[in-house]
């Protein structure tokens, strides 16, 4: 069954990430430059939130702040949740739909070790799926 490290092998194991004192235009300007929906929040290695488009919207947005005045710290999404390389493909499905959440850092024994987002899982269930269609038809119609 396949796993987050598997994911993370196929992906890549850069983390985006900003600090709960920098501002949220800081934070803004980095997803947009990196097209993500998400960055991490660390102090130190430590992950200690997540800030994404969502916390933009509801609480940048809606309530009229300013992003160059408001600190990712104060807004981010804490605690933030953390899975082990092992998790396989499914449970990590389960888990982000029961949590509601679309990006899932990912810590082994050395640490960081890269970060899942939903569309990942996604991905990589819908090329294994392919991969299984490829290996019946040729077996079914012994495509050589």
């Amino acid at each position: 069954m396949a796993t987050l490290r598997d994911i993370l092998a196929r992906k890549g194991t850069e983390v985006i990430s900003v600090r709960p004192a920098d501002t949220v235009l800081h934070a803004a300007n980095l997803m947009n430059e990196k097209a993500i929906g998400g960055l991490l929040v660390l102090e130190g290695p430590e992950p200690v939130g997540i800030f994404t488009e969502r916390d933009v919207l509801r609480r940048i947005v809606a309530p009229g702040r300013n992003p160059a005045e408001t600190l990712v710290g104060e807004v981010m999404t804490a605690p933030v949740t953390v899975a082990g390389p092992e998790l396989s493909t499914d449970e990590c499905a389960a888990l982000m739909t029961e949590r509601r959440i679309r990006h899932l850092p990912v810590r082994d024994g050395n640490g960081l070790a890269g970060v899942v987002t939903i569309g990942d899982i996604l991905a990589y269930q819908v090329r294994e799926q392919q991969a299984t269609i490829a290996q019946m038809t040729n077996y079914l119609y012994d495509v050589r």
